[in-house]
């Protein structure tokens, strides 16, 4: 698994439990919502800044944030 298909699952999650929509998570970032879009499909990187950003919006520090990515890609590894 790659970090980008990893931070997908994980903004995907996170978003989905703190019970946004990608507008409003968008809105909340101040992403564009197509961006976040991108992210949640793995098909884009995120930059320093919008990992900044979207650990705001969630509520949590960025080092949460990757910590949750390390953690899925250590889960994929083991299996």
């Amino acid at each position: 698994m790659t970090p980008e298909q990893a931070f997908s699952r994980v903004l995907r999650r996170l978003r989905s439990e703190a019970n946004k929509t990608q507008e409003q998570l968008a809105f909340e970032s101040q992403l564009d919502r197509t961006y976040i879009s991108l992210l949640e499909r793995g098909l884009r990187q995120p930059t320093l800044r919008s990992m900044v950003q979207l650990s705001a919006a969630l509520h949590m520090p960025p080092s949460t944030l990757m910590n949750y990515v390390e953690e899925v890609m250590n889960e994929i590894d083991a299996d």
